[in-house]
């Protein structure tokens, strides 16, 4: 097997053997840029005390740049038909694991109990497919699994949306949850270019450092979720209207101008303009009116 997986002509010749043809509903894309592949393994900062969890191996090509530096590759590939080829490709590896599953339907601390549980570090790292993006995120991050990092390749625009400051057309409710569990920054930008198709879109490696706390004190994890997701609802709408028609009854419409009031936050602020401690503030304030 040639050095380099990821190497255009090595890719497109996996390609034609095994007849495969990409399906847009996995959103599945090749990244062909060995450079790239090693500045996302590099970036992960991984060594051979490190259990990788890899999400949407393809052909190997990540995979591969991943075995050569951590102690263990674990990679979960959703679409059958590219088990035979990741077993040819990746067979010269003892140190990877490749599991047929999907995810999102996955216990990921099963998968670090049974496969990684003698490693002092456990990190994802990933090129994730656009559609899925948001939920594979999410899963890892409230399931509360016992991952130290994330660093995954992924739209650039959710990226820019992840890492977003409040005040921003950017920022909603999706930063909001990612920054409770995780502090984020994108490492760097990738073109449409070197992948094969081609995306319509360019991408962004964003890496997020798992907090071993959040950074804000909330009684209620699930209400405070659900005050962020209703704020977001309209973005043109005030966050105070947000509540209104999606979270307090309006018989206690008064009540809640009168909470607004007290912790001083001006009624016509719309929902992107609130920091974490500010909706920590409110979430918290909220419960108390809700269950008086």
């Amino acid at each position: 097997m040639e050095k380099n997986i990821s190497n255009k002509t090595m890719t497109q010749s996996v390609i034609k053997k095994y007849n495969f043809a990409f399906k847009k509903s996995l959103g599945q894309n090749f990244l062909v840029d060995p450079n790239i592949l090693d500045k996302i393994a590099d970036s992960a900062d991984i060594n051979d005390s490190t259990g990788v969890i890899e999400i949407g191996p393809g052909i190997g090509a990540l995979t591969q740049k991943l075995a050569e530096r951590a102690g263990k590759v674990v990679a979960i590939e959703i679409d059958q038909r590219l088990i035979p080829i990741l077993n040819e490709t990746l067979a010269e590896y003892q140190n990877i694991k490749v599991i047929n599953a999907d995810v999102l339907k996955t216990s990921i601390d099963s998968i670090i109990k049974n496969e990684l549980s003698g490693f002092s570090s456990i990190k994802v790292v990933a090129n994730l497919p656009y559609y899925v993006t948001s939920p594979i995120l999410i899963k890892i991050l409230t399931e509360k699994t016992k991952v130290d990092s994330i660093t995954v390749m992924i739209q650039k625009e959710v990226a820019e949306r992840i890492t977003a400051k409040p005040g921003g057309k950017d920022y909603g409710s999706l930063t909001v949850l990612v920054n409770y569990y995780a502090e984020a920054n994108i490492i760097f930008s990738v073109p449409s270019t070197v992948f094969i198709p081609k995306p319509n879109v360019d991408s962004a490696v964003i890496q997020l450092k798992v907090r071993k706390n959040p950074p804000i004190k909330i009684v209620d994890e699930e209400f405070f979720f659900k005050v962020v997701r209703v704020a977001f609802q309209h973005r043109r709408k005030t966050l105070f209207n947000n509540l209104i028609h999606g979270l307090i009854e309006k018989g206690k419409k008064q009540q809640l101008e009168q909470l607004f009031s007290e912790i001083n936050i001006d009624p016509k602020r719309r929902a992107e303009t609130f920091n974490l401690d500010e909706f920590a503030i409110l979430t918290n304030y909220l419960e108390k009116l809700l269950n008086d």
